[in-house]
């Protein structure tokens, strides 16, 4: 089987001043189970030194509390899972450009949620999230809920839209579901248009055929994945996240424009990782 990530390591950007047990655990599960490599990560801004303001002391203090957060949370990684080949790096820069320049090499970025507002994640210097997710050249993974792995069958939700984008989130879902043995939940949302010449049962069964068609190639190629078609009437952030309450994770494309994109990371995906109570996965074009 040809990976849709080529094996390339996982890399977790540790947090200093928030707690990073849930986005780590998550990404050494997750590179136990792919047999990858683990990088923890801070990056710490780098020093401003002018004629007004000498703040090296702040600098000084960031850098020992990225480098002891880094220690702990190497030790906890390794002891969650023993024999991981996990390494840490502390990086001299801001944080959401320095994971956006790893992402170039790794095969996957997870970052851990502030549940930071609107104007928060905009404002706040130390918001990743959204400037990560919207420009990675990898698969992104929000991780500001646990997975719910407690369920008798344990499933991803995948959003379908018949985009190049989410082809390529079919793909990493599908890969993801046969390494977890779990069911994947295809989902197609779709909002009935005010005026049309066809009728709302044509453009329904017209929906529930790309979702089959575009599915198709894949269930062939991973026959062990349970999968399930579902086309549902709604908002596409309420009926994904809805769908993802009891999931592995929900898993959406990411695209320049339109579909589950939208402007910079999308309404959908933005929503999404404000609405959904369980990992979200954010996979580019191409």
């Amino acid at each position: 089987m040809t990976s849709t990530t080529d094996r390339r390591g996982i890399v977790v950007g540790i947090d200093p001043v928030k707690n990073w047990h849930l986005a780590l655990a998550w990404a050494a599960d997750e590179a136990h189970l792919r047999g990858t490599g683990l990088r923890l990560v801070v990056a710490v801004p780098p020093r401003h030194d002018t004629q007004h303001v000498d703040d090296t002391p702040r600098h000084v203090a960031q850098s020992q509390a990225g480098a002891e957060a880094l220690r702990t949370a190497l030790a906890w990684a390794r002891a969650r899972r023993p024999g991981i080949d996990a390494t840490s790096a502390l990086l001299d820069g801001f944080p959401a450009p320095s994971l956006g320049a790893l992402s170039n090499e790794a095969g996957l970025i997870v970052l851990g949620s502030r549940h930071l507002s609107r104007p928060e994640e905009f404002l706040s210097a130390g918001s990743m999230v959204v400037p990560v997710t919207a420009k990675a050249h990898c698969p992104v993974v929000v991780v500001g809920d646990a997975e719910h792995v407690t369920q008798e069958t344990p499933y991803l939700v995948v959003g379908v839209d018949g985009s190049e984008s989410s082809r390529a989130a079919l793909a990493w879902a599908f890969e993801e579901a046969d390494l977890r043995r779990c069911a994947l939940r295809a989902i197609a949302v779709w909002q009935p248009p005010v005026f049309s010449l066809h009728s709302g049962d044509t453009l329904f069964s017209a929906e529930r055929r790309l979702l089959s068609e575009t599915t198709a190639g894949w269930a062939e190629k991973y026959p062990d994945v349970r999968l399930t078609h579902e086309v549902r009437i709604g908002s596409p952030v309420e009926t994904l996240a809805g769908a993802g309450e009891h999931a592995l994770a929900v898993v959406v494309g990411r695209r320049g424009r339109g579909g589950y994109s939208g402007m910079r990371v999308g309404s959908v995906v933005h929503g999404l990782l404000h609405r959904a109570h369980c990992p979200v996965v954010t996979v580019p074009a191409g």
